[in-house]
């Protein structure tokens, strides 16, 4: 299926050369859109400013400018980086239609887009945080 909102080219590796480079927990989500348990990802706590790129690639998805504590246990955003992530529906579970969010480069499954977000755009992305990386910006 194709993403929606993909302005890059994207990159397919083969899936061994996934393998080879995702842990198997990363492998699960990354590629098989599993969701990694809430909670569990050290990136709920990462309050200093700085850049989550998809542990796939380096491409710049979010700013933590955009992160906020949902409460979830997933780190969440307002936003993403413009021309960052590719959307599909996710269909997946009968009584609910979500949105899915992957990697504009990649096509890594990051997580999920909802409605429940703060102001003023009221989007909470939902991400697994074994499909982040993060980088502090230089002091």
């Amino acid at each position: 299926m194709r993403l929606i909102g993909l302005p890059l080219d994207p990159v397919t590796p083969s899936e061994d050369e996934w393998r080879t480079r995702l842990t198997a927990e990363e492998f699960a989500v990354l590629r098989e859109d599993e969701t990694e348990r809430p909670f569990t990802s050290p990136l709920n706590d990462e309050k200093r400013t700085g850049t989550f790129t998809p542990s796939g690639c380096d491409l710049p998805l979010y700013r933590s400018e955009n992160k906020f504590d949902s409460g979830t246990g997933w780190p969440s955003f307002t936003e993403t980086i413009r021309g960052a992530v590719g959307t599909r529906p996710d269909r997946t579970l009968f009584f609910l239609v979500r949105t899915d969010v992957h990697c504009g480069r990649w096509q890594g499954h990051q997580g999920h887009v909802l409605n429940d977000g703060p102001p003023p755009f009221g989007n909470r992305h939902c991400i697994n945080g074994v499909a982040l990386n993060f980088t502090p910006d230089a002091t």
